[in-house]
């Protein structure tokens, strides 16, 4: 049986059964940095649970989040096609579970089947138009719309509707003040479409969300129905 992960469920049998042999499970903490900016990134991460902050770090201490990383796809696309020094940090925003293997031989196994080329290319591109997409968004949307865009992102990528989230965290994702996100976090929890205390929230609304939330949440994920067809 696979691992529940969208990107290790869709390769084929041959393709599958190339790397099989050198994935193995381990657990992913909250807040454990995977890499750092700079350095040289030697596993894939394949989260089956938990999600995974692709996080710019600038010269004055602040931490800017660009993507995320979840039960769809993996850590480590970009690096087995080209340069293995991570553009950015990656650290575990939501604790879970990953299927890893060595970066090495995700690589020689990628240069040995044009099928598996291809699905990392997808998946790299995948992350890329997230990135895109971010950027614009949070140049141009309201917090509550940017706030509850995440919010619904992250709950596909983890599958749960339980958060561990504290205000610092959410501020990094969309790019804003922590007190904003305090004013935000308490407007969707009086319209019953979170309930958050102490940095655990639960989603109790996802409709409500959805409504709530830019047009940015519908675009990433289209993008991702079109290149990648798991979600």
């Amino acid at each position: 049986m696979r691992p529940a992960n969208g990107f290790l469920s869709a390769l084929s049998a041959d393709d599958y059964e190339a790397i099989r042999p050198y994935l193995r499970t381990v657990d992913l903490p909250h807040d454990t940095v995977l890499v750092e900016t700079g350095e040289v990134l030697t596993r894939a991460y394949f989260p089956h649970r938990g999600v995974i902050s692709l996080v710019v770090k600038l010269a004055k201490g602040e931490h800017v989040h660009v993507a995320m990383i979840g039960r769809d796809s993996l850590l480590g696309t970009l690096s087995t096609m080209g340069d293995a020094c991570a553009l950015n940090t990656a650290i575990v925003l939501v604790a879970g579970v990953a299927s890893v293997m060595d970066l090495d031989r995700l690589r020689i196994a990628a240069d040995q089947s044009g099928t598996l080329r291809t699905s990392l290319t997808r998946h790299g591109l995948a992350v890329f138009a997230q990135v895109q997409q971010t950027a614009g968004c949070n140049a141009a949307h309201s917090v509550e719309s940017r706030l509850s865009r995440c919010l619904l992102h992250t709950h596909d990528l983890s599958g749960d509707t339980r958060l561990l989230l504290t205000q610092e965290a959410m501020a990094q994702m969309i790019g804003a003040r922590r007190n904003s996100v305090s004013l935000v976090a308490n407007t969707l929890q009086q319209a019953d479409f979170i309930h958050y205390s102490r940095g655990h929230i639960q989603i109790t609304n996802l409709d409500g969300l959805r409504q709530t939330a830019c047009e940015c949440y519908a675009t990433v994920k289209a993008q991702y129905d079109r290149l990648l067809g798991v979600r």
